[in-house]
């Protein structure tokens, strides 16, 4: 007993008629009956009353009936199983972030790219205000936000934690100062990012309203050339220490505290509340999810 033969069965006992069983398969009914009759000796059963009208089913028809459909319905399953766990391993994720925010955002990809190695992640240079109706426009899966979204039908999972620090050249005057103040670091060479961020918005407007100044000398269009500028003792930055603990560590860069200009923040993965999402973006989802609790600074 094989799926073809029950499939023949179960057309035959839904349209409790050979002859319309067979045009529905497009099959000429002889074969169909023979079909049925094999069927019949495999089980040594008769499944069909032939001496009623319409093809009734007999007890052992009614009884095979039940399990034809569980074992179809099975079939169905296992086969919508592979076809997700194909798309998965042939899935893309797409996420919004900004330049500053992809640090935090690495390690979630990586732990996705262990389990599904076949899988695309596309991460796009995005102002932080765009990333909530990019996401609920379904242009991208994920957001990266360092803030809590106000619009509705957004969720956030935290990916970790990240501060402002100033970053100097170890042979800065200050560099062996563990923190200075707000002033101290507003009179130095100061090297900017010249994109508009709400950190950025957030330091001009604590120096505005400290009544002191800011000097700004140098604007560069990205986090690694602002870093460069650093090394070469350019000036110096305030930027998310995630952005450089790698020079941190190998001494290229000094990490100072300015207190007031900390910002620590908690920075989010934000996603859609409701609607399907694709089985890539549901693993990726699970992945941010299992966040090590040392992922802090």
């Amino acid at each position: 007993m094989d799926l073809a033969e029950l499939h023949v069965f179960m057309t035959v006992a839904t349209e409790r008629s050979f002859s319309r069983a067979a045009e529905r398969l497009l099959r000429t009914q002889p074969a169909v009956s023979q079909s049925i009759k094999k069927l019949e000796g495999k089980l040594d059963e008769r499944l069909f009353d032939r001496s009623a009208k319409g093809g009734r089913l007999t007890e052992a028809g009614e009884l095979l009936l039940d399990y034809a459909q569980r074992l179809t319905q099975l079939k169905e399953e296992a086969e919508g199983a592979v076809r997700e766990l194909q798309q998965l391993r042939r899935g893309r994720v797409s996420i919004g972030a900004n330049e500053g925010a992809v640090h935090t955002l690495l390690p979630a990809i990586e732990r996705f790219r262990k389990d599904y190695p076949h899988a695309q992640v596309e991460v796009r240079r995005v102002s932080a205000r765009q990333i909530p109706q990019l996401i609920l426009s379904r242009s991208i899966d994920f957001g990266v936000l360092t803030f809590q979204p106000r619009e509705r039908g957004l969720l956030t999972v935290p990916l970790g934690e990240d501060e402002l620090v100033m970053l100097t050249h170890p042979k800065h005057p200050l560099s062996k100062r563990p923190k200075i103040s707000m002033e101290e670091f507003g009179q130095q060479t100061v090297i900017a990012h010249n994109e508009a961020s709400p950190a950025r918005e957030r330091v001009l407007r604590l120096y505005e309203q400290s009544h002191t100044s800011i000097n700004i000398q140098i604007d560069l269009p990205s986090i690694d050339g602002i870093k460069r500028a650093v090394e070469m003792n350019l000036g110096v930055a305030l930027l998310p220490k995630r952005c450089a603990l790698t020079e941190i560590a190998r001494g290229q860069l000094v990490a100072i505290k300015v207190p007031p200009l900390r910002l620590a923040r908690q920075v989010q993965l934000v996603y859609r509340r409701e609607g399907e999402m694709s089985h890539a973006a549901e693993a990726f989802l699970q992945s941010a999810q299992q966040r090590p609790s040392t992922n802090t600074l």
